[in-house]
């Protein structure tokens, strides 16, 4: 996260001195780009530069993640791309998007067909620079990893050196190697050039783990050419450069220094910011500045990817998490991908999409595309969510009885969602619960007492502790723990995030053995799964609600779900989990696809952790 907090503020220095070689490019430039047309064509690192078909191009790239855009808007967000006078479509594939569990892939469900993606840039006349990991960062959960790689807590991940992990990653690339050869440049297809990996130097320095994955792709025919993309700082320390790839700098601007490591092979800006990831409990979205960098590598004709060009969203538990080295200062991705990206959130043009899209048309031989008409909006009157069923009353059976609350992923096979850790203690005191990931509620004979939180922000109180009263009679006082987790971390050496309760936990300094668990993991057959709550049950007072709100709709478009008067929990829309919110914010609106909505009847069912009573739901137009 240091790194790239730096990075963050390096694009607003000056680039480097323009090398000859790039003065030449310009010049030389056709009067009209070619475009995928199905033919094939020959792309090549030439000296210092970009060659198609023998000719100097420019990579003009912004970056959108199918995975985080509802599939009805895929085409639409890259023809937005298109106006503002880019060339190419960067794009990640998270390699847990496709691999639920080991050998179990999905590639036609929800936003999951990549290849329809890829094929649709092609037909809106659009290159791609794919980034299909098996490591992608991108402030999703473990950065693409798959969290059942968790389950065995001796593996390492991002090595050549366990055979555990390798062997998991040729599953991944047999699985979707024979889906993206046929798509490169050479075979008629858009792709132009493959990363290796995502900001490995900022990780290990065994440039080997590097060329064995490059290895591994040519055996599939994805044959390059390849990039690799990091730090410059962190490159020239771990020696991570793979020679013969294109060297690409990730926000930084020392393009001379970064030619001493590639030599004649090109560098370009594989990640450049105009916005930044929000966290929760961030006093604001973040935003960027980057049009003088923008204008800049215009002027020299670098090549370019923009990180994000359109971010998304969230949904779901897909969102990731920062950390320090030492798991410290841990900070949750909110669910808009927003990203303060000249495509917002919902797809419309921002302040700096218009700027941008000025810059780029000052230095091309022709117009940039129109403009593609906004997508329609959606309003509903306010609303007043009723409670509708208990956690407390759908506990999953069978319990599991273990020594001590051990984290989800190995007690339960589980990734993410909650669990409840149970215990009858005959004696009150301070119970302590240091390893607890990531926020819990505590209960006494059912009765809330506190939270403890991993997120220190504002508006949050700073202990892991919870004092227990007495029990009020000889049988003990049962103690129930709710814990619910956010994504795994994505970036640094932070990578073995497990979830639940990682540490001891004790009583007035006592370990305490002896738990039941509950896996909870509020997936779909789950929260189907729902019975209403009787009229009569004990735990209609008590937190861990689900509250359920209908509203009907004359016609389906876009809009922001307004959780602001909720506390903390999740929200499904007609059985879609749009993802999570929080009291501490800044994220107080969750993005609604229009697609997910119908005309007539609609349902909304929200989670809460706090909220007992009914509670109002409100429709925006905005994320803020």
């Amino acid at each position: 996260m240091q790194r790239r907090d730096f990075l963050r503020f390096a694009l607003l220095t000056p680039l480097a001195t323009t090398l000859p070689v790039l003065a030449e490019e310009a010049a030389a430039k056709p009067a009209f780009e070619p475009t995928p047309d199905g033919k094939p064509r020959r792309f090549e690192l030439g000296r210092q530069q970009f060659l198609l078909d023998g000719a100097p191009f420019q990579i003009r790239s912004g970056e959108m993640h199918p995975a985080r855009i509802p599939n009805d808007y895929w085409r639409h967000r890259i023809h937005m791309a298109k106006a503002m006078g880019l060339n190419t479509i960067a794009i990640c594939l998270m390699w847990n998007y496709f691999e639920s569990e080991p050998g179990v892939f999905d590639f036609t469900t929800e936003n999951r067909d990549f290849v329809r993606f890829l094929k649709l840039c092609q037909e809106e006349g659009m290159w791609v620079y794919l980034r299909p990991g098996p490591y992608v960062c991108a402030e999703w959960d473990l950065g693409g990893l798959p969290a059942y790689l968790l389950r065995d807590p001796s593996i390492r991940v991002r090595t050549k050196d366990d055979a555990r992990y390798m062997q998991a990653v040729q599953r991944y690339m047999d699985a979707i190697g024979p889906k993206i050869a046929p798509l490169m440049a050479k075979n008629g297809g858009p792709i132009l050039m493959v990363q290796i990996e995502n900001e490995y130097a900022s990780f290990g320095h065994d440039a080997q783990y590097l060329l064995r994955l490059r290895t591994m792709w040519q055996a599939h025919g994805v044959d390059g050419p390849f990039s690799i993309a990091d730090g410059l700082g962190q490159l020239q320390n771990a020696g991570t450069y793979v020679p013969g790839a294109a060297l690409g700098l990730d926000g930084d601007t020392d393009f001379a220094a970064a030619q001493l490591i590639a030599g004649d092979a090109p560098v370009w800006m594989s990640e450049g910011y105009p916005g930044w990831l929000t966290h929760w409990g961030d006093l604001t979205f973040q935003h960027g500045n980057y049009l003088p960098t923008l204008r800049k590598l215009m002027e020299e004709g670098r090549s370019f990817n923009m990180y994000m060009v359109h971010g998304g969203t969230n949904f779901g538990f897909t969102a990731g998490a920062n950390a320090r080295n030492d798991y410290a200062n841990f900070e949750p991705v909110i669910t808009s991908y927003d990203y303060g990206a000249p495509i917002n959130e919902r797809g419309d043009p921002t302040r700096d999409y218009h700027a941008f899209r000025k810059t780029i048309a000052a230095h091309l031989p022709h117009p940039p595309a129109e403009l593609p008409p906004p997508v329609p909006l959606a309003h509903f009157s306010p609303l007043i969510a009723q409670p509708y069923a208990s956690i407390w009353d759908n506990l999953p059976l069978p319990s599991r009885m273990v020594k001590k609350p051990d984290p989800n992923e190995m007690l339960f096979a589980q990734n993410q969602g909650m669990v409840v850790y149970r215990k009858t203690l005959l004696n009150g005191g301070m119970l302590n619960m240091e390893g607890l990931r990531d926020y819990g509620t505590i209960f006494s004979d059912g009765k809330y007492l506190d939270y403890v939180s991993r997120v220190n922000k504002p508006g949050l109180h700073v202990k892991n502790y919870v004092d227990i009263p007495p029990p009020a009679n000889g049988a003990g006082t049962v103690v129930d723990v709710l814990v619910d987790s956010f994504g795994h971390v994505g970036y640094g050496q932070a990578m073995y995030d497990f979830k639940g309760i990682v540490g001891a936990v004790t009583l007035d300094g006592e370990e305490l053995h002896g738990w039941q668990a509950h896996s909870l993991p509020l997936d779909d057959a789950y929260i189907a799964g729902l019975p209403p709550m009787r009229a009569d049950s004990p735990s209609r007072l008590r937190p861990g609600m689900f509250f359920k709100a209908v509203f009907t709709l004359d016609k389906v478009g876009d809009c922001y779900i307004d959780m602001s008067d909720w506390d903390k929990g999740y929200v499904w829309i007609n059985g879609h989990l749009l993802g999570r919110y929080w009291r501490i914010g800044p994220q107080q609106r969750l993005f609604c696809p229009g697609p997910w909505l119908w005309r007539g009847r609609n349902e909304v069912l929200v989670f809460d952790m706090h909220k007992v009573m009914p509670t109002a739901i409100r429709c925006s137009d905005h994320l803020a």
